[in-house]
């Protein structure tokens, strides 16, 4: 059984992490996820981070279960290889600038024309409207300017990055909800397709949870708090005998009870004052304090079996080596085991999520450069002279 998009024709115009993420998503659950790159040097994600025999690991995992075509975008001929490709798709996706596709003749109106069914997920800095909108924006722009940088690390210290591009990744997944619930509208025969506009931005300020109306009614800035959660206690990361640390989140009114019967302080659980969230975060310091003077005497596995068998969440804070180690991430598929070229074997992330009767599957690894620039043309109705031609022209390759 295919996945549940199996039938689905995605046209990804993008290159790095925004877009070709959004576009894998949709790859690994069964979408026909056709990449165009530029001749000769193809997605500069290409030769990011740790490169295999002269290629990105992140390649094979970014590109897996997508087709490799490559067309010169500003040949003519090239440009009309697009429009065919998405005369026949159900979605396009691209993370250029605002305006670039229109400059190319590929622009909105121009797909819409060709095909009325058609999605477009649109992803940018800013969003295609709006006094920003033409600067040029990277996931590091979108977590600066979306708040989450500002949250983000110690209490004295300079804002921090959370180690991955998360702002990337956010709207990639906001562009795959747009995508979804577009096709969802032209399936179900409610409309024609539209325009999923997303903005890096706007996807980091998505999750800032309740930090505007805290602002105009109270006044108050959400400040950089460390490893705590403001506002709920007890949530915070605690230091264990053997310089070990685990994230404990005792912060429901009955795993705080437990808690805190747990670390000897049954004077604590049964406080009044501390009944409930609002007066416990008002003793946050004095909560962390506690907890912190139990955990400090204990080793970090003991920690977390005291704190399993009394049902309160924790966890220890993973290295990537932690989680290749880790039985449930096996016992999960999350650590899929994959082949590059020359039979290397190394392991990828699984998939999320999980579905019980048409999950995704990873069917090959990032493809090399135009890989099936031939058979796609061919389904496009391109003849093997004509695919020559194109090739020899530099249109294609």
């Amino acid at each position: 059984m295919g996945g549940p998009l199996q039938g689905i024709r995605v046209v990804e115009i993008g290159t790095l992490i925004a877009a070709p993420f959004a576009a894998r998503l949709m790859a690994e659950f069964g979408a026909d996820v056709i990449k165009i790159e530029a001749p000769e040097t193809g997605d500069p994600l290409r030769k990011w981070r740790k490169l295999h025999e002269g290629t990105s690991l992140w390649w094979y995992l970014q590109s897996r279960n997508k087709k490799s075509v490559c067309v010169n975008l500003k040949s003519a001929e090239g440009v009309e290889i697009v429009k065919r490709l998405a005369a026949d798709a159900d979605v396009v996706i691209e993370n250029l600038r605002p305006g670039a596709l229109e400059k190319l003749g590929l622009g909105w109106d121009v797909l819409h024309a060709i095909n009325p069914k058609l999605t477009m997920v649109r992803i940018s800095g800013y969003g295609q409207s709006g006094p920003y909108r033409d600067r040029p924006g990277f996931g590091a722009i979108g977590e600066a300017m979306g708040g989450i940088r500002y949250t983000t690390g110690e209490v004295d210290g300079a804002p921090a990055r959370v180690g991955v591009s998360l702002g990337d990744s956010l709207a990639s997944l906001h562009g795959v909800i747009g995508a979804l619930m577009s096709l969802l509208r032209v399936k179900t025969g409610q409309g024609e397709g539209q325009v999923v506009d997303v903005s890096l931005v706007e996807s980091v300020f998505n999750l800032m949870e309740s930090l505007v109306p805290e602002y105009d009614l109270l006044g108050h800035v959400r400040e950089r708090s460390g490893g705590a959660l403001p506002g709920i206690a007890p949530s915070n990361t605690y230091c264990t005998e053997n310089d070990g640390y685990v994230v404990i989140a005792g912060n429901s009114d009955p795993i705080f009870k437990r808690l805190m019967h747990l670390i000897g302080r049954p004077d604590l659980a049964d406080d009044p004052a501390l009944a409930h969230n609002d007066g416990r975060a008002k003793q946050s310091t004095m909560l962390d304090q506690a907890i912190t003077a139990w955990t400090s005497h204990h080793a970090t596995e003991d920690v977390l079996a005291a704190l399993e068998r009394a049902e309160v969440p924790a966890g220890r804070i993973y290295s990537v080596a932690d989680i290749v180690a880790d039985p449930h991430y096996q016992a999960r598929d999350m650590l899929l085991p994959a082949q590059l070229p020359g039979g290397m074997e190394v392991k990828m992330p699984g998939i999320v999520p999980k579905l019980s009767d048409t999950p995704g599957e990873v069917r090959w690894q990032g493809p090399s450069l135009g890989e099936h620039t031939s058979s796609v043309l061919g389904e496009l109705g391109f003849a093997d002279e004509d695919i020559e031609r194109l090739r020899r022209e530099g249109a294609v390759q």
